[in-house]
């Protein structure tokens, strides 16, 4: 009977990696650091410094004014700050003779923007769609106003109506003593006036959207349509337009977003008085006007608020729910 004399060698130790202490583990990171302490310095500023300008800016703000809404407050001192109520919004529906021609006069903004430049701002896109010459050019032309400041249009176009020396008064001959056409101050024209140049600048913010949209659009569906034997306007009609239902959306909410906060423009023509009434005019009369009142300008401020959400909620819901389908 023989016996197995086979012995078993140890494991060989595991040698430790130069300049690792016997004894001690040796620590492995998982990945490296790519970013610096500099990097995330720099980050942090530029995401900490906007979002802190946003927050206050915006939020506390929007925050503020609706608690100041049911207060009187004239702007000196917080000791000065008195609990109202509801009184500033009874007053405001009921005893402000401006309140009511405001709301009528930005409902009247939103018409004329969703009448008039927006048609004419698909008519561009449509022609620009073309791929027609120059066709980078004519858009930068159309799109140009939109780049510009309501300010800086609002004295453009108050040399354009000047009753003196303006362009339209001069090619009307309105401009001679007794003939003179006043487009800012005649309480029956400068609404009108000041809608048309509103929708000089509002044209090529609608062209550049529908442009985007008709981009999207599938070329197969234009293919398709001239192979049934379908001319432009019925392709238009009955293929393109139903699949711009989307930025059709964007549009109108967009436009009643600018016809609610549409506000330096009239107040550079003639400061929202003798017939421009806007509820951001009486905003701004309120609170930084003559009188400070405060608690009462945030109540038109609430108003406004309130008017907005009820159209931007909605079109957030819609979107979201478009998401999840898809």
């Amino acid at each position: 009977m023989t016996t197995d004399t086979t012995t078993k060698t140890p494991a060989a130790a595991a040698v430790p990696p130069p300049g690792t202490a016997p004894g001690k583990k040796r620590v492995t990171h998982g990945h490296r650091r790519l970013l610096t302490r500099r990097d995330r310095f720099t980050l942090a500023v530029m995401a900490g410094v906007p979002t802190v300008l946003h927050v206050i800016l915006v939020w506390v703000t929007a925050i503020a004014s609706i608690f100041l809404a049911f207060t009187t407050w004239d702007g000196i001192g917080f000791d000065s700050i008195k609990w109202v109520g509801l009184d500033n919004f009874r007053q405001l529906f009921t005893d402000n003779p401006q309140f009511w021609p405001a709301v009528r006069h930005n409902i009247v903004w939103f018409a004329a923007l969703i009448l008039v430049p927006t048609p004419f701002g698909l008519f561009l896109a449509v022609q620009l769609d073309k791929r027609i010459r120059f066709t980078r050019v004519y858009q930068t032309a159309f799109f140009l106003p939109v780049v510009i400041s309501m300010a800086c249009i609002g004295f453009v176009w108050q040399l354009v109506y000047n009753p003196d020396t303006g362009l339209i008064n001069s090619v009307l001959g309105a401009n001679e003593p007794g003939h003179y056409i006043d487009w800012i101050g005649d309480p029956d024209l400068n609404l009108w006036a000041v809608l048309i140049a509103a929708s000089w600048r509002h044209t090529g913010y609608m062209m550049i959207l529908y442009l985007a949209g008709l981009k999207s659009v599938d070329p197969s569906l234009r293919e398709a349509s001239a192979l049934d034997g379908a001319n432009e306007w019925q392709t238009f009609r009955h293929v393109i337009f139903p699949t711009l239902r989307p930025t059709n959306t964007v549009v109108l909410v967009v436009t009643i977003i600018e016809a609610l906060r549409a506000f330096d423009l009239v107040f550079v023509f003639n400061k929202g008085a003798q017939g421009t009434e806007l509820l951001s005019i009486l905003v701004t009369n309120n609170i930084i006007g003559e009188s400070s009142r405060i608690g009462y300008g945030s109540a038109i401020a609430v108003v406004l608020l309130v008017i907005s959400l009820a159209v931007i909620i909605p079109y957030l819901i819609a979107t979201f729910r478009k998401e999840r389908r898809a």
